[in-house]
């Protein structure tokens, strides 16, 4: 019986790739953990408790409390709330990689789902369908953080047998939850403010093109791995994944098709440097040898799909 622990689960990917696990594998088989007990009211189809990731010994206990089979490691600081606090974002992203991946050895768990991102890559990287295995030097304390736990779980997987898997996540837009302190959250602020009628003022310049995936993709990317076979997985750092690349003005001008008053000011911020060092484009095809990986929305579907949700959901 597969069993799972999501830490990090009211995020904005944990919001959504918990409720697809628990519509897979049935409620009772998924323990959502989150450091906010405030959290809770957004699971009530599954288990919940409070975790805070850098306790290890708790997270074991809740392991050992659910008869835990999986981890899907989720929880972490993201860009650019981590360049204002770099050393305890190292330290919380990556102590908790280790907690998780011990506990994997030690408890012989079947499988770990972390990931990763394309903020990895960096200046020196090729900026146009960057490779899977490419120059990589990140400029982000979380970039750098993200690079080394890809190092650390092909390290577990080598040494230890460790069934870890990953995706280098674009940026991801989702309407469930609101942006998380990412460089590419702009990219779900903008529906939000179009939506309410108010200007836009974006914090990237409006030619910056940045590799972007819209949220049901990203699930469908994230369950397709970890259901592939083993044999099939053939990655163990993290896998390039791509749904689609544009800028800022390409979104704004595919809302306007919607909201055609609606405005946009750019004013970039210190978040422009870091979309600067990112991919423009991802090149994904061992994803899709592999393991047959595809994505199904382009930027004018996705449009489409989050100003329709967004309005239901701001009209509650």
């Amino acid at each position: 019986m597969t069993k799972i622990l999501i830490t990090g689960a009211a995020g904005q990917l944990g919001s959504e790739l918990t409720q697809a696990l628990g519509n897979l594998f049935g409620g009772d088989n998924i323990l959502a953990t989150d450091i906010n007990e405030g959290a809770r009211e957004k699971f009530p189809y599954c288990h919940f408790e409070v975790l805070n990731v850098m306790d290890s010994e708790r997270m074991l206990e809740l392991v050992k409390k659910y008869e835990i089979t999986q981890i899907y490691h989720l929880a972490a600081i993201l860009s650019a709330t981590g360049e204002k606090n770099p050393l305890f974002t190292w330290k919380l992203n990556m102590d908790s990689l280790l907690s998780v991946l011990e506990i994997a050895k030690n408890e012989n768990l079947d499988k770990v789902y972390w990931p990763s991102s394309i903020a990895v890559f960096g200046t020196n990287t090729p900026v146009d369908l960057t490779p899977q295995y490419t120059a990589m030097d990140p400029n982000t304390v979380y970039g750098i953080s993200k690079l080394a736990g890809e190092l650390w779980c092909s390290y577990y997987n080598e040494k230890f047998g460790v069934d870890v898997r990953s995706i280098r996540y674009p940026g991801l837009i989702g309407y469930k939850s609101l942006p998380g302190g990412g460089t590419t959250d702009y990219a779900v602020d903008i529906y939000y403010k179009a939506i309410e009628g108010k200007t836009y003022e974006c914090f990237l310049n409006e030619d910056s093109y940045l590799p972007m995936m819209y949220m049901a993709d990203a699930i469908k990317a994230t369950i397709d791995l970890m259901q592939a076979p083993k044999e099939q997985v053939k990655i163990r750092t993290s896998y390039n994944v791509s749904g689609m690349s544009f800028s800022p003005k390409e979104i704004y001008q595919s809302i306007l098709k919607h909201y055609p008053d609606f405005k946009i000011e750019y004013k970039p911020d210190f978040r422009q440097a870091i979309a600067d060092s990112w991919p423009n484009s991802i090149d994904d095809s061992h994803a899709r040898e592999h393991w047959g990986w595809k994505p199904t929305y382009d930027l004018a579907k996705m449009t489409e799909d989050m100003l329709q949700n967004l309005s239901i959901m701001l009209e509650k």
